[in-house]
């Protein structure tokens, strides 16, 4: 692979990698330790690639200085076919988490929500944000006012609830003592709900 190739797919990647966000030439130029002349040649050559070899369903777009890949434009039925039927996706373990905490503890900020799980939270939560499961329904007092979570009414039909008061009550009794590995995070956020619940 020569050195305008490997270029190339550097930038690829990098593009996939960000997203609608895209990049600049600068931004490319820094990432890939390479000269904006040299980046702004591999660009041009990979927009000519997609657009001149057959079976290539991206493209590269730039706008206003911003380089990203999209799909093509005639492909738009295709896409439209998918954002119309989505594939049904399971929330991951640390969805779940996040979503168990907002739903009892809510309104919570973030680092409510990290400190109880131990972990940080926020790709959870953006998941969750995505499919509408949580928002932003207000600001914490203090300092930095931070955004606080709450549920959505997709999270009361995604679950089958009327109400809030439809979800099932949380198990408060003291972990088995033969266990060897209780569950730390379900013993700190029951601690803490009933700690909420005595206020």
């Amino acid at each position: 692979m020569n050195n305008l190739n490997q270029l190339m797919s550097k930038i690829e990647s990098l593009l996939f990698v960000i997203g609608e966000d895209g990049l600049t030439v600068r931004q490319l130029s820094f990432l890939t330790e390479e000269q904006e002349e040299k980046v702004a040649q591999a660009l041009e050559q990979l927009a000519h690639h997609y657009n001149t070899e057959e079976g290539r369903g991206i493209t590269l777009k730039e706008l206003a200085g911003t380089y990203q890949l999209t799909s093509k434009p005639a492909l738009a039925d295709t896409i439209q076919r998918l954002v119309e039927n989505p594939p049904s996706q399971s929330l991951s373990q640390a969805s779940l988490e996040v979503l168990a905490i907002v739903a009892y503890k809510q309104p919570i900020t973030r680092v409510e929500i990290e400190d109880l799980r131990g972990v940080k939270s926020e790709r959870p939560l953006h998941t969750l944000s995505s499919k509408g499961l949580v928002q932003e329904v207000g600001r914490a007092e203090g300092t930095g006012r931070a955004i606080l979570y709450g549920t959505t009414k997709e999270f009361l039909n995604y679950f089958g609830l009327k109400d809030l008061n439809e979800l099932p009550d949380l198990p408060m009794g003291e972990t088995d003592s033969t266990d060897e590995n209780p569950d730390l995070f379900m013993s700190k956020f029951q601690e803490a709900f009933q700690g909420s619940d005595s206020e």
